[in-house]
């Protein structure tokens, strides 16, 4: 069952989310679930030779065969914030000491402002989650043990594809359910370590 689905019936985000905790990255469920989230990059397998694309799919078999435990693949697109990036090129303009550059700089923001308010500007995300089911409640720091442990497997397989891994931190893990839920307030309001501490309480 995937982490992120919302039911179509009417509840509390709390109700919807169903998460206990978030402690040193690990994602903790009820009924002694544990999940570790890892955002992976990507490679562009069109781009690449016959011959390369069929080393990778041997590469890619025998990573899914060396597997422990079972993964879930997350790939979630999401529309991209730009007014922070025109924001900043505004400022740029301002601090250009240069004047020739600044028509080139402002050309340049007009041009990309014209490009947003026709169109969405998107970006994807891929994120692999590690699970872990305890039988009863085990001690934690034996259970974050194991986590890491199959990420690794997971890190160095995916390495082997020329795939980057990065485990998300407390915040992210909170900020990825932030913004999928509230994906509004997330741009008005991001998630900051304080956020994070009041909302890491009002589960536990």
């Amino acid at each position: 069952m995937s982490i992120f689905k919302k039911s179509n019936k009417k509840a509390s985000s709390r109700s919807q989310i169903a998460i206990k905790g978030v402690q040193d990255g690990i994602l903790i469920l009820p009924g002694n679930r544990y999940r570790m989230i890892l955002q992976v990059s990507s490679i562009n397998f069109e781009l690449k030779s016959e011959d390369e694309q069929d080393a990778l799919i041997d590469t890619y078999q025998n990573f899914l065969n060396s597997l422990a435990c079972p993964l879930q693949m997350i790939v979630r697109v999401r529309e991209m914030d730009m007014d922070k990036y025109i924001e900043e090129y505004r400022l740029k303009i301002d601090g250009e000491k240069q004047k020739v550059y600044r028509p080139q700089i402002k050309n340049y923001n007009e041009f990309v402002q014209g490009v947003i308010s026709k169109n969405k500007i998107l970006a994807r995300h891929f994120y692999v989650v590690v699970p872990f089911n305890a039988k009863d409640r085990q001690n934690f720091e034996m259970i974050k043990e194991q986590l890491l442990l199959n990420s690794d497997i997971v890190t160095k397989g995916l390495a082997r594809l020329g795939v980057h891994t990065h485990h998300l931190s407390s915040l992210e893990v909170l900020d990825l359910f932030y913004t999928f839920y509230n994906p509004q307030s997330a741009k008005r309001q991001p998630i900051s370590e304080q956020t994070m501490q009041l909302l890491k309480e009002s589960y536990l």
